[in-house]
């Protein structure tokens, strides 16, 4: 076999672990690969005398001729199995090379078991909750330093979360004696460095602006109320074990945080549940663990829980199963946040306030506390002395999306006195505040460039050396070379004219957007209407799609909506009178962009009686428009009195509108209807 067979095999391999420069599979996979490749390998080992039961998993180099024979014996029996050795062959030179890890203190461990192996082996779905759970926990938003045990280990205990039986553990703590079996519950109440779970929902609803005070039930080492008073926030906590003498005090949120699932009696279970319910005034936070019966199998079963190696009760819930024990006994509406996560609101206006808004972008929480470890004591104290700079410089960051550089931060020269350079600020903070805001803005940043970049290829683009400064900097930091952003561009303007792609993103944006509407013909989606004030949230092709369009237009000072035409690439532009303070904004502007025929049409409507009229304004605004409510309420009169007139034409002017109301006795002042003297 030579290199070229043995890249062209590599790509028909169907079951692996694939990474830009390599694939891994378990040899028990072998079913799903190439039989010539397969016996390819088994002659390879044969040759090193590589016995099989030495080697567990296969690494194959996409863009090399070489492979690896990885020995995991626990494969099966760890959830994230140490790398005992690893037998590198070069095919190109004829050379091997052995490396023995099980001296070592800090080995290579695996992640990700599923992909190795088919799914039809009785390991996949257990391996697939192992990930899951890893993924719930965050382990997995920086895959850098997640490679080796130690680091593993690390972010585990930063993540506030335990390795217990080769499970993910994070709970409080409630101490208990029961049938002469003591269960040792504040055992599980774990150190965390950042925000649990429930509070980080609350943070990201906006229920964490200083508006409402909280109280935590069941608080264990007070971690999260650290936080909260950091912020100022009213906060306070009780726990059974570490704040047994605390009030338990009524708070317009009250956070019941993975304590029901400590709890080994199911009715001091549902009496903390109902004890937590008579302590909220607003709004109710429950979470507990997830699991199902391949999780549960592995431990010691008691009641209707487990017991862990560590003599800790866990009572592991389904989500379905969590919501029916909520609802049931609080008699109330559970409503799901996150995996685990419940809100059970007792002020029903606000809970219509969140159902109706939690789609949208909300409050970004910033992160000024952590535990005090001591190897992390010099750090804590360093962020101490100059916190206003690190958080200036914070805010620095997020705007650019990536460090700045020293001429885009004014105060660098404090920063490089402070701490040596941008860079190593940026690594310090990022201990502090969260990482997933610097993803974001990352993200926020690379999609206007590319944005910018597809809408220049309309017209002749300055080479790169040409460039700003600045945007060089962007290009390095989110490209690497101006080369690889022009054919990420190329490609995602390229896209706009795939009607599939533009259909389904159309009928995603409808679902995802806060107002918008999807217009059918035959039965198939013809066109998405939006306000302009919507546009930055659409996917980023419709962007380029609506960018491209208006390249031949310009501003939309006078335009209120947009209609994306799905399938015939034409995109119209909708000027109205009185859009943002009358009820019926009339038609003033309509200009219809093809950009197939790279061709404008513009439509005037002068005579202003005959204008056609915004029948359903509503359909296009959300609550971020001043006049939604008096909108809401008059449109719904309006349908009643359209259902009971025989002129219901969607493009009911002014004129018909007055007679038909005069026919029905009705006059209309602003968004009001009043009958008439007549």
């Amino acid at each position: 076999m030579n290199a070229e067979q043995f890249k062209l095999l590599i790509k028909q391999v169907k079951t692996a672990k694939k990474l830009p420069d390599a694939i891994y599979f378990h040899k028990d996979a072998f079913i799903d690969v190439p039989a010539d490749l397969v016996k390819f390998i088994k002659v390879v080992a044969q040759a090193l005398k590589v016995n099989e039961e030495d080697y567990d998993l296969i690494k194959l180099f996409k863009n090399e001729f070489r492979l690896s024979l990885l020995s995991y014996p626990a494969f099966y029996t760890d959830s994230y199995p140490s790398l005992k050795q690893s037998v590198s062959v070069d095919l190109v030179k004829l050379s091997h090379k052995v490396t023995r890890y099980e001296n070592t203190d800090n080995p290579p461990i695996l992640h990700r078991k599923e992909t190795m192996i088919s799914p039809s082996s009785s390991y996949y779905q257990l391996f697939c909750d192992i990930t899951n759970e890893g993924e719930h926990a965050g382990l997995y938003e920086s895959t850098r330093m997640i490679g080796f045990k130690n680091s593993w280990e690390r972010l585990i205990t930063k993540k506030g979360y335990e390795l217990l039986d080769g499970r993910l553990f994070r709970c409080s703590a409630i101490q208990t004696t029961e049938n002469n079996k003591v269960i040792d519950r504040h055992l599980t109440a774990i150190v965390r460095h950042e925000l649990s779970s429930p509070l980080k929902t609350l943070a990201k609803n906006g229920f964490l602006s200083g508006n409402y005070s909280i109280f935590d039930y069941g608080c264990g080492r007070g971690d999260d109320l650290r936080e909260l008073e950091a912020h100022d926030i009213d906060a306070l906590g009780w726990d059974p074990n570490y704040r047994p003498d605390a009030d338990k005090v009524r708070s317009e949120i009250v956070n019941l945080g993975f304590v029901i699932n400590v709890i080994e009696d199911r009715d001091e279970r549902v009496e903390a549940l109902i004890s937590a319910w008579e302590l909220t005034e607003r709004l109710l936070v429950v979470s507990a663990m997830l699991g199902n019966e391949s999780l549960i199998s592995q431990f010691q079963p008691y009641k209707d829980g487990v017991i862990t190696s560590r003599n800790t009760f866990q009572k592991y819930y389904t989500q379905a199963e969590l919501k029916a024990f909520i609802e049931m006994s609080l008699d109330e509406s559970a409503i799901a946040v996150a995996p685990g996560i419940y809100y059970i609101f007792k002020d029903k206006q606000l809970e219509q306030h969140f159902l109706q808004n939690r789609h949208q972008r909300s409050y970004k929480w910033q992160y000024l506390t952590a535990p005090e470890p001591v190897n992390e004591e010099q750090a804590r104290i360093l962020f101490t002395q100059h916190q206003a700079l690190f958080e200036s410089f914070w805010l620095a960051c997020l705007k650019f999306g990536r460090c700045p550089a020293n001429n885009e931060f004014a105060q660098s020269d404090k920063i490089k006195e402070v701490i040596g350079s941008n860079k190593k600020a940026l690594k310090l903070i990022l201990n502090w505040f969260e990482k997933d805001e610097l993803a974001t803005a990352e993200t926020m940043r690379k999609e206007d460039l590319l944005l910018y970049f597809a809408l220049a290829m309309f017209e002749k683009r300055k080479p790169y050396t040409q460039q700003p400064d600045d945007l060089k900097r962007d290009i390095k930091a989110f490209f690497d070379t101006y080369k690889i952003a022009q054919h990420q561009a190329a490609e995602l303007l390229f896209q706009i004219a795939d009607s599939k792609l533009i259909e389904s993103l159309c009928l995603e944006a409808a679902k995802l957007l806060p107002a918008s509407k999807i217009d059918f013909e035959n039965e198939q989606p013809h066109s998405l209407t939006l306000h302009k004030d919507f546009i930055t949230l659409l996917p980023l092709v419709l962007r380029v799609y609506i960018g491209a369009a208006l390249q031949m237009y310009g501003e939309l000072d006078d335009i209120q909506l947009i209609k994306i035409h799905i399938h015939s690439a034409k995109v119209t532009l909708l000027g109205y009178e009185g859009f943002y303070d009358t009820p019926l904004p009339q038609l003033k502007e309509r200009v219809k962009i093809k950009m197939a025929d790279q061709d404008v049409d513009f439509f005037d409507y002068l005579v202003e009686e005959k204008r056609p009229l915004l029948l359903n304004k509503i359909d296009y605004i959300d609550d971020t428009f001043e006049d939604y409510k008096k909108q809401k309420a008059f449109n719904k009169r309006l349908q009643l009195e359209l259902s009971n007139s025989s002129n219901t034409g969607e493009f009911l002017n002014q004129a018909s509108l007055y007679a038909m109301l005069e026919t029905n006795h009705m006059s209309l002042k602003g968004y009001r209807f009043y009958h008439s003297n007549k």
